[in-house]
C-alpha cells in the first residue's frame, strides 16, 4: 500500500487485485426484474484525511479512494493535498501527516479532476460518508463545480442495522478487529478505504439474506433493516419491479391488504422503512405471505385493485370496501309534490337518483344543499287532494313549501321541481352560484360557521354532480378504444376495462379477463361506481396524451365544469378566531 510522495502528481493504481474469501461474489441469474444487480454496481470507496472535523474551516490532507465490482478491486487512489494552512499537532498525531509531508503536495483543485474520472457514475461509499462527501463538495463549490450526484452508501449506518447484536460499538477500527478484516484501518485515507471495501463486501453477504440483491434495495436497507419485522423481508424476494397488485395474506390463507404500485418491490418493502402508521405494524404481524400480480400499465393496477378490494373486502383496507354503504340522492318525480331524500336501493320508481356517493349522511348534505336554494318540500307524508289545516314547521320557518297544506299550487311547485332537476343534472351552476352568494354574504357579516356549512354543502352537491356526470358519460360510450401515450391500447365496455396490451399485440389474451357487460340502463350502481369513477378520472388526467380509435357513444363531458368550494385562508383563520372566543375558558 505504497504512498505517493509528497511531491508529485495524484498516484493511481489500477491493477486488480484478488478477493479475499469474503470478498464473494455476488453474481445471481435473472435479476433484472430487481434493479441493478450488486454484482453489476461499480463502488468507489473513499476516505479522506482532514485537518479538523468542518469543511467550513479545515481542508483536505489526503485522499484515499478504491473501485470495487462484483467482489474483485478494480484500482485504487491515493494522494497528499496540500490543504493551503497548517496541520494541528493533534492531527498530526492520530494520521502522522505532517506539513512537511504535504509541502509540495498538490492543492485539492489539482487533484479534483483525476479523482473525479475515478469515481465515474460508481456508488459512493464511505465509513461516515456524509463526512467525506461534505469535504468534497465543499471543495468542488470551491472550485466552481457542481455537486457530486453519485448515490451513496454508509457502512457505518449498514452495519448498525446489520451487525448491532455483535459488535460493541461501529467505529472501523472495531469492526476490522472483530469481524478480522484483511485490511486494518491507520487513519490514513487509502488504508483505512481498504479497510471500509472489505466491511462492505462483508455487509453485502449479511444484507443478502434480508432477500438483498439490487442497488435499490441496498439504498434503503439501513431503514429497513432496523424495523420490528425485518425478517419478513424475505417474502418480498420475488417481487419485480414492476406495475401491478399486491396482497398480504394472512396465516390462513385470507386476504389482509391489497394494494397497487407502479413498482411493486419498492412500494412493498416501504412498509418496513418509511410507513409508520399503527395498523401497517399490526398489518406486518399478522403477514405470512406476500402475493403480487403484474400489470402492463397503472390503469390495469388501478382497476384491478378496485376489483380484489371489492372481492375480498380486506380489513386493512378502508377506502374500497365501504361500497355497500353508499347512497343516492332521490328526487321522487313519480308522485304527486316530489321531494328530496337520501336511498340505500335505486328503485324502478320513475324517481331520478343521483349518485352514489359515500354515504348517506353525504346525500344529506347534498340535500340540504338543494333544499337552500330551493324550497321543496320536506314533509314526509302524502300530500292529499284536501289540504290540512297548519303548514309543517320547515314551511312556518320559510325555508319550504307545504303542499299538504295547499298553500302552492301544483303548476308552481312543478317549478320548484325542475329547478332542482336541472340544479342536480344539466344545469348545477343554478344552485352553485347562489350558495357561492350565501357563503360571501355569511362571512361577510363575519357568520363564519354558518359560510363554512355552506361551503361544505356547496363542496358536496358540486363533487356530487361532477361525478354524476362524469359516469354518465362513461357509461353511455359503450365499447371505447383508446391509444395512450402511443404505447399501450386499453379496451373498455361502458365503461369497463376489458383489455389492456401493447400497441403492438392488440389480439393478445386481455390483461383483465371480465366479459363485456350489456349497455347499462339507469343509474350507476354502487358495485360498479368505484371501477367506473377510477376509469373516468385517469381519462380526464391522461386527456391529452390518448388517442381515440373507436367509441360507439359520445365521450365528452359539459363545458360548464361546476366550480370547487373551498374557504379561503381569511375565512378560515377568521372562522378559529370566532370558535376560540366561543370557548369557555379552562
Amino acid at each position: 500500500m505504497g504512498r505517493s510522495p509528497a511531491a508529485g502528481s495524484p498516484s493511481q493504481r489500477a491493477s486488480p487485485r484478488q478477493a479475499s474469501p469474503r470478498q464473494i461474489d455476488h453474481r445471481q441469474a435473472s435479476l433484472d426484474d430487481l434493479g441493478l444487480p450488486l454484482a453489476d454496481v461499480p463502488f468507489c470507496v473513499v476516505d479522506l484525511e482532514t485537518t479538523g472535523t468542518s469543511p467550513e474551516g479545515c481542508a483536505i490532507t489526503e485522499v484515499g479512494a478504491v473501485r470495487l465490482r462484483g467482489g474483485r478491486c478494480e484500482g485504487t487512489f491515493q494522494t497528499l493535498v496540500d490543504p493551503g494552512c497548517g496541520i494541528p499537532p493533534s492531527i498530526t498525531v492520530l494520521t502522522g501527516i505532517t506539513e512537511s509531508m504535504v509541502v509540495d503536495a498538490p492543492r485539492i483543485e489539482a487533484v479534483l479532476p483525476s479523482l473525479l474520472k475515478f469515481l465515474g457514475d460508481a456508488v459512493v461509499v464511505g465509513h461516515n460518508v456524509r463526512f467525506d462527501l461534505g469535504f468534497l463538495n465543499a471543495a468542488l463549490r470551491a472550485d466552481g463545480r457542481p455537486a457530486l450526484a453519485n448515490r451513496s452508501i454508509d457502512t457505518c449506518a449498514l452495519s448498525r442495522r446489520l451487525l448491532r447484536d455483535e459488535v460493541p460499538n461501529h467505529k472501523l477500527g472495531t469492526l476490522s478487529t472483530h469481524l478480522r478484516l484483511d485490511h486494518q484501518p491507520s487513519h490514513r485515507a487509502l488504508d483505512d478505504a481498504l479497510a471500509t471495501g472489505d466491511l462492505l463486501h462483508l455487509l453485502l453477504e449479511r444484507a443478502g439474506s434480508l432477500g438483498v440483491t439490487g442497488l435499490e434495495d441496498l439504498l434503503v436497507l439501513p431503514r429497513l433493516a432496523g424495523h420490528a419485522q425485518a425478517a419478513k423481508l424475505r417474502l418480498t424476494e420475488g417481487l419485480p419491479r414492476r406495475p401491478g397488485v399486491y396482497l398480504f395474506r394472512g396465516r390462513r390463507g385470507e386476504v389482509l391488504y391489497v394494494g397497487r404500485a407502479t413498482d411493486l418491490r419498492a412500494r412493498v418493502r416501504s412498509y418496513f422503512s418509511s410507513d409508520q402508521r399503527r395498523k401497517v405494524h399490526q398489518l406486518l404481524r399478522e403477514t405470512e405471505r406476500i402475493d403480487h400480480r403484474e400489470c402492463r400499465d397503472a390503469l390495469e393496477a388501478a382497476v384491478a385493485e378496485i376489483r380484489l378490494i371489492h372481492e375480498h373486502e380486506p380489513r386493512f383496507n378502508r377506502q374500497g370496501t365501504t361500497w355497500r354503504r353508499y347512497a343516492y340522492v332521490k328526487l321522487s318525480l313519480g308522485e304527486r309534490f316530489p321531494r328530496l331524500s337520501a336511498a340505500r336501493v335505486v328503485r324502478d320508481d320513475g324517481a331520478l337518483y343521483v349518485g352514489p356517493v359515500a354515504s348517506t349522511s353525504a346525500a344529506r348534505r347534498i340535500i340540504e344543499a338543494v333544499e337552500t336554494v330551493v324550497p321543496l318540500r320536506r314533509c314526509t307524508g302524502r300530500p292529499g287532494r284536501t289540504p290540512r289545516t297548519g303548514a309543517c314547521v320547515p314551511a312556518q320557518l320559510g325555508v319550504a313549501t307545504c303542499p299538504c297544506a295547499g298553500d302552492v299550487a301544483e303548476e308552481d311547485y312543478a317549478v320548484l321541481v325542475e329547478r332542482a332537476r336541472r340544479g342536480l343534472t344539466t344545469d348545477p351552476g343554478s344552485l352553485l352560484r347562489p350558495l357561492a352568494d350565501r357563503m360571501a354574504r355569511l362571512a361577510d357579516e363575519e357568520r363564519f360557521e354558518e359560510a363554512a356549512e355552506t361551503r361544505d354543502r356547496a363542496a358536496a352537491l358540486s363533487d356530487a354532480v361532477t361525478r354524476h356526470r362524469r359516469l354518465a358519460a362513461l357509461r353511455s360510450s359503450g365499447r371505447l378504444v383508446v391509444h395512450h401515450a402511443g404505447r399501450t391500447t386499453a379496451e373498455f365496455h361502458h365503461g369497463t376495462l376489458i383489455a389492456v396490451g401493447d400497441r403492438t399485440d392488440r389480439d393478445a389474451d386481455p390483461a383483465l379477463p371480465f366479459a363485456p357487460r350489456a349497455a347499462p340502463t339507469g343509474t350507476t350502481g354502487k358495485q360498479e361506481a368505484d371501477e367506473l369513477y377510477c376509469v373516468a378520472s385517469w381519462l380526464h388526467a391522461e386527456a391529452d396524451r390518448l388517442v381515440v380509435g373507436h367509441c360507439d357513444g359520445l365521450l365528452a363531458e359539459p363545458a360548464d365544469r361546476p366550480p370547487g368550494f373551498t374557504a379561503s385562508r381569511a375565512t378560515r383563520r377568521a372562522s378559529r378566531q370566532a370558535t376560540r372566543s366561543a370557548s369557555p375558558p379552562a
